[in-house]
């Protein structure tokens, strides 16, 4: 039996850029350390970014430069020799899910380095893009019908995660209950509010071009995709989207609306690193995460929470406080591995990354509390944050609110 690898030819250039890129940060980490080690500013003393001199530095400068020159040749003999690889087309689920951790992890970065591994943004049905026109989304999806639902994955996942262990909450919809249901694919490491902006207009153009007149569009999200569709209701509003005329219902499957704490743990982390000189250069090793992530610190919806500021900067909750959509009605629910309404579980992260109060959209500041309703918020037990994708209880709910 033949090995199968669940790469394509096309991305060994991207790894390639990416193993380059990680050689000469590190190279420039240790270098970091070794300078400030020799200026001996003892553990408090001032820190220093600058390079080494003389023959240290003499050997760090060749190693970057000749890091460099081997990727760009790498990179050049790639590009001539993959063409000429005979490969099957499609992408298998191992791919998908392997791009889909490293956008969110580096996505920003990649998007700004042109990384060809890159994920953008786009409507999918079962692991395929739409083309958003109206005759080739009639000969693409079966039966199109007036109620829309539009899935929205979260944090370094994708469009084909949303079946699990046999069950996809968007098949199970469309087949109950009537909705022609598609997948949000999007680069998770981006910004919050730049995927807010780009699936706001995605939505304008396909119902704008949706083979028959929507009566009804739901979006049903799952963690960081609530973010981003709370987002994409923000700019549409701005941007005056006639979509948001035929939104219904938005419901929230874990939604970190306040943020997580496992991302403020990693900003106290690079805050720690940072006081001494010596451990400075390793704050760049936490600086790697994407815009994505520390988005999470406390639920980012909007550019002004990060324009003009170091996303790394410990500070506290700075947000533009943005309530629910007015257009549609609003519904979460939120997870807790404890078994019942006392377990001592309940009080720590929830479902195990994001807590209780944060996805029923609780805070103490009123200008930052989403007041949903009580007949419209629900708390699963004995559930994690992954299995809010694929248990029954949670589907029934779901179909109660659409309902």
């Amino acid at each position: 039996m033949s090995k199968t690898t669940p790469i394509n030819s096309a991305d060994l250039r991207g790894i390639s850029r990416l193993t380059i890129d990680a050689v000469t940060g590190l190279t420039k980490v240790v270098e970091a350390m070794h300078r400030n080690i020799a200026c001996f500013p003892g553990v408090s003393g001032k820190k220093t970014q600058k390079t080494m001199n003389g023959i240290t530095g003499f050997v760090y400068r060749n190693i970057r430069r000749i890091t460099n020159i081997t990727g760009n040749v790498i990179d050049a003999a790639l590009i001539r020799v993959i063409p000429m690889v005979s490969e099957k087309p499609g992408s298998s689920p191992v791919r998908e899910s392997l791009l889909a951790a490293l956008n969110g992890v580096l996505g920003d970065y990649m998007a700004d380095s042109e990384n060809p591994l890159t994920i953008f943004m786009q409507m999918r049905q079962n692991g395929q893009a739409l083309k958003l026109e109206r005759q080739a989304l009639a000969d693409t999806i079966r039966q199109p019908g007036p109620k829309l639902a539009i899935m929205v994955h979260g944090l370094c996942m994708n469009d084909l995660q949303w079946k699990r262990n046999g069950h996809d909450h968007g098949y199970a919809i469309a087949r109950d209950m009537g909705y022609s249901t598609v997948y949000l694919h999007y680069n998770t490491g981006l910004h919050v509010s730049a995927n807010g902006r780009s699936f706001a207009g995605l939505i304008e153009d396909l119902v704008k071009e949706w083979p028959v007149p929507v009566e009804e569009l739901v979006i049903i999200a799952h963690s960081m995709g609530g973010l981003v569709s709370r987002s994409a209701c923000f700019y549409g509003e701005r941007a005056g989207h006639k979509w948001l005329g035929h939104l219904k219902k938005i419901i929230f499957l874990g939604t970190p609306h306040h943020g997580a704490p496992t991302e403020r743990g990693g900003n106290h982390i690079d805050f720690i690193l940072g006081i001494s000189p010596y451990s400075a250069p390793l704050a760049r090793l936490g600086k790697i995460r994407s815009s994505g992530i520390t988005d999470l610190r406390y639920g980012s919806l909007a550019d002004e929470d990060w324009e003009g500021l170091d996303r790394f900067k410990r500070c506290g909750d700075i947000r533009t406080p943005i309530p629910l959509p007015e257009r549609g009605m609003s519904y979460t629910i939120a997870a807790t591995v404890g078994k019942k309404r006392d377990d001592i579980r309940n009080i720590l992260p929830g479902d195990g990354l994001v807590p209780i109060d944060s996805a029923l959209g609780r805070h103490k500041e009123p200008d930052f509390d989403l007041s949903f309703p009580e007949s419209r918020q629900w708390i699963a037990y004995g559930i994690n944050h992954f299995e809010l994708l694929n248990h029954p209880e949670i589907y029934e709910k779901i179909k109660e609110f659409l309902q």
